[in-house]
């Protein structure tokens, strides 16, 4: 397991079967694994398969469960190694809710965890995901504004 942030952790199969009391969330991205978590432990799967290009819905579905976790919740994601889809999860929250250019992104995951290798077409992906939200966001502002009809 390596710490990322402080309150943001990437660990593979193991740390997701075993997490640690400090753990308040868990997201794993193993498409070929599933866990039995702690009562304890607020968890969620969503599957990407190993090697492969992420869908950018499913990217998005992470990355915004990763940002509903209340602020100093220690959070981590995990895959099988812990080195590719987890570490890809990680480099898309980073671009998407912290503004990070992706190379800064992969490089301070990277930093932090050796080995970490995104995964195909990542890049692609992350900026599909940004306009996925940018239209979402369009969308909501202007069904706020719209008039309601009596």
């Amino acid at each position: 397991m390596r710490l990322i942030t402080d309150t943001l952790l990437l660990g593979n199969i193991d740390d997701a079967r075993q997490p640690m009391a400090a753990i308040g969330a868990l997201l794993l991205v193993a498409e070929e694994y599933q866990v039995e978590p702690p009562a304890w432990l607020e968890y969620q799967h969503i599957p990407f398969k190993e090697f492969s290009a992420v869908d950018p819905v499913r990217l998005d579905q992470a990355v915004a469960w990763l940002e509903s976790r209340s602020p100093g919740r220690r959070t981590m994601v995990c895959c099988r190694a812990g080195m590719g889809r987890s570490a890809s999860v990680v480099i898309a929250y980073f671009c998407c809710s912290r503004g990070m250019s992706y190379e800064d992104a992969v490089e301070f995951v990277q930093a932090k965890r050796p080995g970490a290798t995104p995964l195909p077409k990542l890049q692609e992906t992350i900026e599909k995901v940004l306009k996925l939200r940018a239209h979402r966001i369009s969308r909501d502002a202007r069904a706020a504004h719209k008039p309601r009809v009596a």
